[in-house]
């Protein structure tokens, strides 16, 4: 099936805002411009989706738009499943639509009706299985002896644990942005037929020429991230302050701080070569001007710096659970969660061997096209085939009569 698809994209929050609604925004609009007709029905949307076939909204009128919190969070995210399971049954009356693309938080409903309309659906898993990403930072956050911040997305709620549990199972097919995040669902006995693998991407436009370091200077490395453990910037900080690269460089640390955090934390950034810059806007220019990124996350989907970093040319230094598209020892260098050891000679060694960064600068750099969004939503389009042949149940269709989709306990 080489023809163009027919997709209704389900997004429950402001497509187009920073965070996952950029990352939705890009995926629709790149679709539409591959000739896909595309269906939106988001939130909100804070940026134009060109080409888009309809776009429809349930908490925005005109350029007025209604925040969650005024009708309650649980509430707005239950009504947008609802008006988005409706939407689908009107889309489909008049259209054949091919596939469903949902999101955390918007799917029961509106997976169920493709399921009775006999359309596929593919859920969105930004992040690790969230049973994955309950334990593994409240045991982040333990080990730093903090308490986790009530009500965010990585602080458990049972009541959504059980709401994304229904998603999973509901869907087709789960679209996993990395290894790692696919591994937390075959470690769940999710049937490995239904993690269909895409990923994320980089706008040429955000990319800027790299700036070479003059001869003789420091190695310039850098965090761009929410800082917090989950982030792991306490990981990156004792590497950073063991490696060589911190008698002469300098690590500048973007992003917002847990307050508590960054309180634990001040030994670390009270030393030389450290600085603290706050929330940037411009990831790009911070890029360009960069030798390495240090993001030893303890758990991620697939981070979207890594993309950036790579195609301007500055090397990530991260951990396995960053989900980084990396070409290990060519375009960037990974290490186990946690280890510090490892990272610290990774630093040490492009300290020592400035060709040996260069080499891996240009090399990243080098896959600016490969990374960026058009080719990421190619790949999506794959995923979303393998989607209609599982919901189909093709004879010879990948995962076709293999039981179960998961496995209780």
């Amino acid at each position: 099936m080489t023809r163009p698809l027919t997709v209704f994209y389900a997004f429950p929050h402001a497509l187009g805002e920073a965070g996952i609604g950029w990352t939705a925004w890009n995926q629709a609009a790149e679709l539409a411009a591959a000739g896909h007709r595309v269906h939106v029905f988001a939130a909100s949307v804070s940026r134009p989706v060109p080409q888009a076939a309809s776009v429809q909204t349930t908490l925005q009128r005109g350029r007025v738009r209604m925040p969650h919190r005024a009708i309650g969070r649980e509430r707005a995210f239950e009504l947008h499943d609802l008006l988005a399971a409706r939407a689908l049954r009107r889309v489909a009356a008049g259209e054949h639509v091919d596939v469903v693309h949902g999101w955390p938080l918007n799917g029961r409903r509106t997976f169920a009706a493709a399921a009775s309309l006999g359309i596929a659906s593919v859920r969105e898993v930004p992040n690790t299985h969230t049973e994955h990403a309950y334990q593994v930072v409240a045991a982040e956050y333990r080990k730093l002896g903090l308490e986790q911040p009530r009500g965010k997305s990585h602080t458990r709620s049972e009541s959504r644990l059980a709401r994304e549990q229904a998603e999973y199972e509901t869907a087709t097919a789960l679209l996993t942005p990395s290894g790692a995040v696919r591994q937390t669902f075959v470690d769940r006995g999710f049937a490995p037929a239904r993690l269909l693998r895409h990923r994320y991407g980089v706008r040429p436009e955000a990319v800027r020429p790299h700036t070479p370091r003059a001869p003789g200077t420091g190695l310039h490395a850098v965090f761009l991230g929410r800082c917090d453990p989950r982030k792991g910037l306490h990981y990156a900080l004792r590497a950073w302050l063991d490696s060589a690269a911190a008698g002469r460089g300098r690590f500048t640390i973007y992003g917002d701080f847990l307050p508590a955090y960054r309180a634990a934390l001040a030994p670390l950034l009270d030393r030389t070569g450290v600085e603290v810059a706050g929330f940037t806007g411009d990831a790009g220019a911070v890029l360009a001007d960069a030798d390495v990124l240090l993001l030893p996350t303890v758990e991620e989907g697939s981070a979207l710096v890594t993309y950036e970093a790579q195609a301007s040319g500055c090397v990530p230094l991260v951990s396995t659970a960053a989900g980084a598209d990396l070409v290990e020892g060519a375009t960037g260098l990974t290490h186990r969660v946690g280890d510090i050891v490892t990272l610290t000679a990774q630093l040490d060694r492009l300290e020592r061997d400035r060709g040996e960064l260069e080499r891996m600068s240009r090399a990243a750099s080098a896959r600016a096209t490969e990374l960026g969004w058009a080719a990421a939503a190619e790949r999506l389009a794959g995923a979303y085939r393998e989607a209609v042949w599982l919901q189909a149940g093709a004879p010879g269709a990948a995962g076709a009569g293999e039981g179960p989709r998961v496995r209780a306990g």
